[in-house]
């Protein structure tokens, strides 16, 4: 960094704070936003609060003035041919120095109204000699503001040869219409017209994103190994003549898949299930397990809860009847005794299929010969848990199942390392559950509802988004809420409550509870998002939806519409501006939970699916995953170079391997190796 003018290495050691340590990581260190000086307004015309750019004289010296804390305050005069205008700044020691009488400038900032009249606050400035343009914004730190930052930006550009090693060739660039690498390098900083400016991001977006998902498909080709677990026969249709029912379309093309995987892949399979809450990925498992169950081998499927691990233990149970599986279940919550006769049974082979928690992998558990390990809601465990489960046996094959849908575009980036089957259509005795958005005005209406639905033998959930009353002033909490509606609305009626802060046992024993009927409504927080099948349960009231993103929002409305009855959401939100209330009005349009994600990731981001920085992506510079079309056009460019050219190995990609490298080892990934 001390090679840039103006740097020394006290200066260095600010930008070391930014994490830039070299003139290479400066010019990646993109503006975080820019200020539009394109548009110039005279001082007349302002007449409303705003952001604005004015090019005027400084028509009186700055003078400074302490205020309270040793702070300063200066203040001034600008003009132009139609008005003068008031500029002050706060604490800025150095401004009348930089500023001088009778100088023209450039001046953007916010302009306030006071009793005084209008004055720009703090605002940035640049000697009108200078010319109007786009002005970048940098993240900064104590001492180094962003005007300084962009000076080093703009002489570490002059150090960029002529001629850079662009990652992309010129033939992908000229098939897809993207600049060259030095034209967007100097344009993101420094863009002479917002044409220009997108011009240059998109080109950048476009090469983050081929890097990261050109490395997440080599992650996927590296991490697999040929499999021990050799499949020889599909018994997939002898499984489907054991069903009750018919299997969707949808569904047979995901066993098909996993099939497939098995049967003709030297590797093991590594496929992600991906279906909507009711759209029957636990029969696709089922299948699954039972072909390599028939081929000699054993089956394990891993559950979040205690809870789930139970039912799914009760469904596997009845789907497997009369075949001659044997079928356990393991979890922490077993008596020891018990524990020991299943791990026995694993161990020697007699017990073909176990569910179970966490439990499965500890080291107590063996199995004779694993041949497929299956986890049931795919973001609730990390891959250190499926590497602990897969480590159990021979390269056994992986098959994860996820209820939250998530856009495909993103999808094949976050879940890179496996194939991806999504099970796109509800069975057909599924009714569609009806979804209203009311106000809190009209709760009384929501309970008489409540109450004739339970006259019927109905169940209802009532969620709220937190747990302890004062957490959020006009918020209700699950405590205080539940004790209300058990002392008026519901005092005949038995009112469960179950939220994150109770114990295990106790959170199990409430759900266990409401499964079985003994609650008729239960007062819950997220917790419930993952939880019981209880087919009974046909109202879902959501308290404050507005706190809620959509994925979440459909995920809870998912805890409804199990059974034959006609099954009801009711959104209840008081705070519903424009944008809130174009959100909350798709959750009552569809129910097709990948409709949602999409309209989730414009709106919100990919925070949602997974939480902050849960997906273990490496971190990008410049890239958004909630640009959707960004996505899109990444795959088709990863696409079109594979297509080209092959393999990644080749020559012509050895700048833009070098860049998947320095992408996944600052994320802590290896790929290439």
């Amino acid at each position: 960094m001390t090679v840039l003018s103006g740097v020394g290495s006290k200066r260095a050691e600010q930008f070391e704070k930014l994490g830039v340590c070299s003139v290479g990581e400066l010019i990646n260190f993109y503006p975080r936003a820019y200020e539009d000086w394109t548009s110039v307004t005279a001082i007349a015309d302002i007449t409303e609060e705003g952001v604005y750019c004015v090019k005027a004289r400084l028509a009186t010296s700055i003078s400074d003035a302490m205020i309270g804390g040793g702070r300063i305050l200066s203040k001034g005069s600008i003009s132009d041919d139609t008005g003068t205008l008031k500029v002050v700044f706060f604490n800025n020691r150095y401004i009348s120095r930089m500023l001088a009488y009778g100088g023209e400038y450039f001046f953007y900032g916010k302009i306030t109204f006071d009793g005084y009249g209008a004055q720009m606050v703090s605002p940035t400035f640049s000697a009108a000699r200078d010319g109007v343009g786009i002005h970048p914004v940098y993240r900064s730190t104590a001492g180094l503001p962003s005007k300084t930052i962009a000076n080093a930006v703009r002489n570490a550009l002059k150090m960029l040869p002529e001629t850079v090693g662009d990652p992309l060739p010129e033939q992908v660039r000229r098939h897809f219409d993207l600049c060259g690498l030095r034209q967007a390098l100097c344009d993101i900083h420094f863009p002479k017209n917002s044409a220009a400016l997108e011009r240059a991001r998109q080109r950048l977006v476009a090469e983050e994103l081929v890097v990261l998902n050109l490395g997440m498909r080599s992650l996927r080709d590296h991490s697999r190994t040929i499999s021990g677990v050799k499949i020889q026969r599909d018994c997939s249709a002898d499984f489907e003549k054991l069903l009750p029912f018919s299997l969707t379309g949808a569904q047979k093309r995901a066993i098909a898949d996993c099939v497939h995987d098995m049967l003709e892949k030297k590797s093991q399979m590594n496929r992600l299930v991906q279906g909507d809450v009711g759209s029957g990925k636990t029969v696709v498992a089922a299948s699954v397990c039972y072909t390599v169950i028939q081929n000699g081998f054993q089956a394990a499927f891993m559950a979040p809860t205690e809870i789930l691990a139970k039912q799914h233990y009760e469904t596997f149970s009845k789907l497997l009847s009369g075949t001659g599986v044997t079928v356990a279940l393991l979890t922490g919550a077993l008596k020891e005794s018990e524990k020991k006769r299943v791990r026995e049974g694993l161990a020697d082979g007699t017990v073909q299929l176990v569910i179970g928690t966490h439990a499965l992998i500890t080291d107590k558990t063996t199995f004779h010969n694993l041949g497929v390990a299956v986890t049931d809601e795919q973001h609730r465990f990390g891959v250190a848990q499926r590497a602990k489960l897969l480590s159990k046996g021979d390269n056994p094959h992986l098959l994860v199942m996820s209820a939250t849908p998530i856009p495909r575009t993103l999808g094949l980036i976050i879940f890179g390392d496996l194939d991806i089957s999504v099970i796109d259509e509800l069975p057909p005795n599924r009714k569609p559950v009806r979804t209203v958005l009311m106000s809190g005005s009209q709760r009384g209406r929501i309970y008489n509802f409540i109450r004739e639905e339970v006259g019927k033998g109905r169940q209802a959930y009532i969620v709220c988004p937190l747990v302890e009353e004062g957490e959020t002033d006009g918020v209700a909490s699950a405590e205080e809420y539940a004790a209300e509606l058990m002392l008026r609305e519901f005092s005949d009626i038995p009112v469960g409550l179950v939220h994150g802060k109770l114990k295990p046992d106790e959170k199990e024993r409430v759900m266990s509870a409401f499964a079985a009927g003994e609650y008729k409504i239960l007062v819950a927080t997220t917790v419930i998002e993952v939880g019981v099948d209880v087919p009974n349960a046909s109202v879902m009231v959501i308290e404050n939806a507005e706190r809620f993103g959509l994925s979440q929002l459909h995920q809870l409305r998912g805890r409804v519409g199990r059974g034959e009855a006609q099954s009801f959401c009711v959104l209840i939100s008081d705070h519903l501006n424009a944008a809130t209330k174009q959100r909350l009005e798709v959750m009552c349009a569809t129910n097709d939970g990948f409709v949602i994600a999409d309209e989730d990731l414009k709106m919100r981001g990919p925070g949602d699916f997974f939480g902050e920085r849960q997906h273990g992506l490496p971190q990008l510079a410049i890239a958004d995953f909630a640009e959707t079309r960004s996505l899109e056009l990444s795959q088709k460019i990863a696409e079109y170079i594979l297509f080209i050219y092959k393999d990644l190995r080749n020559e012509e990609l050895r700048l833009l391997n070098a860049e998947i490298d320095r992408l996944f080892d600052r994320g802590g990934h290896n790929t290439m190796n």
